[in-house]
């Protein structure tokens, strides 16, 4: 299976789960990306996708909430 970041580099793994966490951080912008997460107590680390798998909250981004 093919996960892509949110920087959009990919990796082949051979994983059935959904989303995986990318904690190595390895590349110079992983720093300062927007889809870092900085747990408390745990390490920072970036989750990959399968590609072709939208957000989990994209469904969010059309819902229209009552003021």
């Amino acid at each position: 299976m093919t996960f892509r970041a949110g920087c959009k580099r990919e990796w082949v793994l051979n994983s059935s789960e959904a989303d995986l966490a990318y904690t190595e951080q390895a590349f110079p912008e992983c720093l300062s990306c927007p889809h870092r997460v900085e747990p408390e107590g745990g390490p920072p680390f970036c989750t990959l996708r399968p590609v072709g798998t939208p957000h989990p909250f994209a469904a969010l981004a059309g819902l229209h909430l009552p003021e």
